[in-house]
């Protein structure tokens, strides 16, 4: 793991933070809070790892054709890829099946256990600790039990009459989405008195950019 000198030591990852009063602590999930991406394992439950390792590959090279184009269904190529491939795996998939295989993923994630124990030691000094990630929100409340989180922001999927329509019912919370959305969440809640971030490079670098203290995490 390495870690950036964007923080002082005493708030690096594993090390108690200092006793500074009631602040706030955002943390990414994919790639920083655990090892590797949480979607395609999931998408890998719902339809078979096989066939979601080929959808993805398929997806690249859809996402790819349509972006050079410029018809790309997202806002950028990684987010057109995504797109395509929830369109094309989770499309017509019960909520009672997503949520099976919701349960089923937490048995796979590999937990980052420094940034686990710097979550809960934030919680531990009286602040509040919220996720801020690209993942879907149809999984994230299953991974996250246990956890004492305070509040979730996180790519919603649409829902229509009990199935997956394949399609997004949010933004894509990434990269500018999702430091508009932890914006937002400091206004809506704030004062938030100091704040903490944890992410991953590039994709975190505009959320981390809005707080106080920040730390760019690679695993």
């Amino acid at each position: 793991m390495q870690i950036s000198a964007e923080l002082p030591s005493s708030v690096l990852p594993g090390k108690p933070t200092a006793d500074i009063g009631t602040g706030v602590a955002f943390f990414d999930f994919d790639g920083t809070l655990i090892h590797g991406d949480s979607l395609l394992m999931f998408i890998g439950e719902v339809i078979g790892h096989r066939r979601a390792k080929l959808a993805f590959m398929d997806a690249l090279r859809s996402g790819l054709h349509r972006h050079v184009r410029r018809r790309g269904p997202g806002v950028d190529f990684p987010g057109s890829v995504k797109t395509i491939l929830l369109r094309r795996t989770l499309r017509g998939v019960p909520v009672a099946d997503a949520l099976a295989a919701a349960d089923r993923l937490v048995h796979r994630i590999r937990w980052h256990k420094p940034l686990v124990e710097t979550l809960k030691t934030h919680r531990r000094e009286g602040r509040r600790v919220v996720i801020a990630t690209g993942a879907l929100d149809i999984y994230m409340p299953s991974l996250l039990r246990g956890l004492d989180i305070d509040d979730l922001l996180a790519t919603g999927l649409e829902v229509v009459d009990g199935t997956l329509t394949g399609r997004l019912s949010t933004g894509n919370c990434v990269r500018l989405d999702k430091a508009a959305r932890v914006r937002a969440w400091i206004a809506e809640h704030g004062p938030c008195g100091e704040t903490w971030g944890y992410g991953n490079r590039p994709s975190d670098l505009p959320m981390l950019a809005l707080l106080d203290r920040r730390v760019v995490v690679k695993i």
